[in-house]
């Protein structure tokens, strides 16, 4: 009798090893699994900030030009310049503002949150439209148009028609989307209004405009680059 019990003693004994082994396999790649989750969202996470905290449209603006009226009312030539998708520059505008404040005006269209955490293709970023630049010597009422009305900015044509042809809408619905809380919502937008950045522009600073993807409206004076200066030194004014 003593053998089969050592036998039965030894096959409990490698059951239960065996048993144990399959826990910690088991135990061992649920937490490999758990890990790996963790990690994902992590990741997303990471994504969704980022695409929160990257500017999406960025304008430089440079002072080509200033003097004062017999009145001494202050006369500024403001260079504007932005680069498409693809890196390549956009046709540069020129504007003429009057007073010691240049003030640049933008509509802006902030979607549901749930889009950009999802890169939604259309609504995955925030969209603005700069509407005006004028200065605090002239009326808003006068102020001279950056991008057309209505129309998409050029920073934001798309090949895709579906981009397109969404833009084009909420640009020429823009005023509907701030007033009718149902249009925004079938649009997915939570925001759309008018915002505006101001300050004295000076000869000597680079003025960049930026709006970022979560909507707001930026703008940051630098030291102009020396290629910049060069270039400035052989324009008259």
């Amino acid at each position: 009798m003593v053998k089969p019990l050592g036998n039965l003693i030894s096959l409990l004994f490698f059951t239960v090893l065996g048993l144990a082994g399959v826990y910690v396999f088991h135990t061992h790649f649920s937490t490999d699994a758990k890990l790996r989750e963790l990690e994902d969202q992590k990741k997303q996470l990471e994504n969704v900030v980022q695409r929160l905290s990257t500017e999406r449209r960025v304008a430089k603006i440079l002072v080509t030009a200033q003097s004062r009226d017999a009145g001494g009312v202050l006369s500024t030539t403001l260079l504007w310049v932005e680069y498409a998708r693809d890196g390549s520059t956009l046709p540069a505008r020129s504007f003429i503002v009057r007073g010691e404040t240049v003030h640049i005006d933008a509509m802006v269209i902030k979607f549901e949150h749930d889009f950009v955490r999802k890169n939604d293709p259309l609504r995955g970023h925030s969209i603005a439209l700069f509407t005006r630049a004028y200065g605090d010597a002239e009326s808003p009422a006068t102020a001279q148009p950056i991008d057309t009305p209505g129309a998409i900015p050029d920073i934001y044509r798309d090949a895709d028609p579906r981009v397109t042809e969404f833009e084009q809408e909420l640009w020429r619905n823009f005023w509907k989307l701030f007033d009718d809380p149902a249009y925004r919502e079938s649009k997915g937008v939570r925001v759309a209004n008018g915002q505006g950045v101001w300050g004295p522009f000076k000869k000597d600073l680079l003025y960049v405009v930026s709006v970022e993807s979560d909507g707001g409206v930026n703008i940051t004076p630098q030291p102009v680059e020396p290629i910049y200066r060069e270039a400035l030194k052989n324009r008259p004014g």
